[in-house]
């Protein structure tokens, strides 16, 4: 006997089933018009959304993980979109290489004397040190939409030269700040140069923003996200 899908809470506290889940993922990748290629298959388990399929350019790949990531009911995503580019868009290793040295070494936030950038079959791979974590995700966003990319593996490590003390206590500084989640229901803990984010949050897209604020924070070189999506949270407030 084949299962019922498991019912996934959305922000105002009413149950969705995988389904529904699954038809608004589908209908908000048809309407977002930077989608060119729409034949990207979406696939529902207990609230996880499994992108599959194809997308004409990585940039694309990317985008409909985000929009995925904004739908009441998502607790996760598995991206397996494969990149398959129009034959105009391909391009050789070593220019597509070429080109991302020069999108690093043009992007102020990116130190580019400590990166290096590997390209095999279209694929990028960015190697080195930085000191903070948004140099490590500005130097992937630089190389992520160019032309010929199929896919960025991001081995950059994020070593700080000197770790400031009250780490903690930055983390839950800024994400007091942040209108997007409700820091009293997020706990910070601080292992070394590790964050672990433990409590609840309302949604996909709040508990990955939650965790982008702790990889600013100075000192932190790794987020174990533990935080677990409960539309409930706050809601006695």
């Amino acid at each position: 006997m084949r299962e019922a899908p498991a019912p996934s809470l959305t922000e105002e506290g009413t149950m969705r089933i995988d389904s529904e889940i699954q038809g608004d993922v589908i209908q908000e990748i048809r309407w977002e018009p930077s989608l060119q290629d729409k034949d990207i298959a979406v696939g529902v388990h207990d609230g996880v959304v499994t992108l599959g399929g194809f997308a004409a350019s990585y940039r694309e790949k990317i985008v409909a993980e985000r929009i995925a990531g904004r739908v009441k009911g998502v607790k996760g995503i598995a991206n397996e979109i494969q990149v398959r580019l129009p034959q105009n868009a391909e391009r050789p290793d070593p220019e597509i290489a070429r080109a991302a040295i020069d999108a690093i070494a043009w992007h102020i936030a990116v130190p580019e004397d400590r990166i290096q950038v590997k390209v095999e079959n279209g694929w990028v791979r960015l190697i080195g040190e930085v000191d903070w974590y948004y140099q490590k995700e500005s130097a992937e966003k630089s190389v992520r939409y160019l032309t010929g990319v199929k896919g960025v593996s991001n081995l950059i490590a994020v070593k700080p030269r000197v770790t400031p003390g009250g780490v903690r206590e930055r983390i839950r500084e800024t994400l007091q700040r942040g209108a997007e989640f409700d820091a009293d229901h997020i706990r910070v803990e601080i292992e070394g140069g590790k964050a672990i984010l433990r409590g609840t949050v309302r949604a996909y897209a709040e508990k990955r923003d939650a965790e982008r604020a702790a990889r600013n924070a100075p000192g932190v070189t790794e987020v174990d996200n533990q935080l677990i999506i409960d539309p409930y949270a706050g809601a006695a407030l």
